[in-house]
């Protein structure tokens, strides 16, 4: 289970705090909002929740401040800005320099299988490379493996705004745990639709209805707007389900 303790820049962590994961072989692992201070030093860099995961050995600082900063391997939901002749330039938050998407960063293109992607087109990528004197660069499939895992370009539906903590929580997949949320599980079992999660704080939803489409976004937007937990999320969906 994660546990969250509230932290200011420039606090010392307790070693204390680190996680203590089952197999001590795994390195740890340090998200946004921290800071390594050789040799064994680590302090916040903004205000927020310290939160730390056990299972993956890994901890980082949560801030709903609604200010993205690109991470090495985020997931986000990106929109095309323009072209240029070997890179896509996209838009993934108001306060980031635009991206850079390489035209052949997908699964299996080339030259001349190379996507088609126009000015507002919605991509799903991951963060190859991120640091604050360069702009970010995406792609479009798992390098590990050459596939796309349903990365690339994503038509119809439509994106809803929700808060970085709520993207973080969605990814993490935490069910039973505290900061856990159930309200994707509760929809799926009356109505079948997609999603795609940005880090960034969007999440794209396709369903079979522009009704359906709007009730799963409304249902994740109000769970993070008003905090909900487990029972509470049930409580929307069957609220939700039953005036559609």
């Amino acid at each position: 289970m994660a546990t969250q303790t509230l932290v200011l820049p420039g606090d010392d962590i307790s070693a204390e705090l680190f996680p203590t994961p089952s197999n001590p072989s795994i390195p740890l692992k340090l998200g946004p909002g921290l800071r390594h201070t050789p040799p064994a030093t680590i302090t916040p860099t903004i205000a927020g929740t310290l939160c730390i995961d056990h299972r993956k050995n890994g901890i980082w600082v949560e801030n709903n401040s609604g200010r993205y900063i690109p991470q090495t391997s985020d997931l986000v939901l990106a929109t095309v800005h323009h072209s240029s002749t070997d890179y896509f330039h996209c838009l993934i938050s108001p306060q980031t320099p635009f991206a850079l998407l390489p035209q052949l960063a997908f699964e299996g293109a080339t030259k001349k299988t190379r996507p088609q992607l126009v000015s507002g087109s919605l991509i799903y990528a991951r963060v190859s490379s991120a640091s604050k004197h360069l702009e970010p660069e995406l792609v479009c499939y798992n390098p590990s493996t050459g596939k796309s895992e349903g990365m690339g370009e994503l038509k119809e539906g439509m994106v809803f705004d929700i808060s970085l903590g709520m993207s973080r929580r969605l990814l993490m997949g935490r069910q039973k745990e505290d900061g856990g949320v159930v309200v994707l599980e509760e929809i799926a079992e009356k109505v079948a639709f997609e999603v795609a999660v940005g880090r960034n704080g969007r999440i794209w939803v396709h369903s079979g209805s522009v009704k359906e489409t709007l009730l799963v976004g409304r249902a994740v937007q109000e769970t993070d707007k008003e905090g909900l937990g487990l029972e509470e999320q049930r409580k929307v969906v069957r609220r939700l389900l039953k005036g559609s």
